[in-house]
């Protein structure tokens, strides 16, 4: 697996990031992971829409917590379009933190079994296992139209040219 150094900072710290950089332009990796029930969930599964996917290292931290937040607020205004937060939790824990913040236009997903979303999009942290924060939009023929890791985990995403990217999209 393609290894990407002190391509992240954590906690001050330089870390590693496992799996490709992807580029806009580039086909979305395929890849699986479970829903808040266990069910695996698809890239495909929403073929044909347009998807804005968020990964974020976990749900118990307060960037992350803000920009699920703001994707379900900004889901309401662009209907239509998929929007994915993916991050390591487990699905009760997601389940949990969606009941308690009123998250429900958006879908959490887990790669916390297989790691198969952070190995395909480049956001696997090879030191602790989390994903790093990154936002991808995925057109409705499964071509990245944008694509951004930020690059310190404790920082927010473009949110603008994320959602200015979907609506291109759309």
């Amino acid at each position: 697996m393609n290894e990407r150094k002190n391509a992240v900072i954590m906690a001050g710290k330089s870390l590693t990031l496992l799996g490709p950089e992807l580029k806009a332009g580039d086909r979305a990796p395929e890849f699986v992971a479970l829903d808040n029930s266990f069910q695996p969930v698809n890239l495909s599964d929403s073929a044909g829409k347009v998807r804005l996917i968020a990964a974020v290292p976990s749900l118990d931290t307060p960037v992350c917590d803000a920009e699920t937040r703001r994707f379900n607020q900004e889901a309401a205004a662009i209907p239509g379009v998929e929007f994915l937060t993916i991050s390591m939790d487990l699905p009760f824990a997601q389940k949990r933190f969606c009941s308690s913040a009123g998250i429900d236009r958006i879908k959490l997903l887990s790669d916390y079994r297989d790691a198969a979303f952070g190995a395909a999009y480049g956001t696997l942290i090879k030191e602790n296992r989390l994903l790093s924060r990154a936002v991808f939009v995925v057109d409705q023929q499964g071509t990245l139209r944008h694509v951004e890791y930020v690059p310190k985990v404790g920082d927010h995403p473009d949110y603008d040219k994320a959602l200015a990217a979907v609506r291109a999209a759309g």
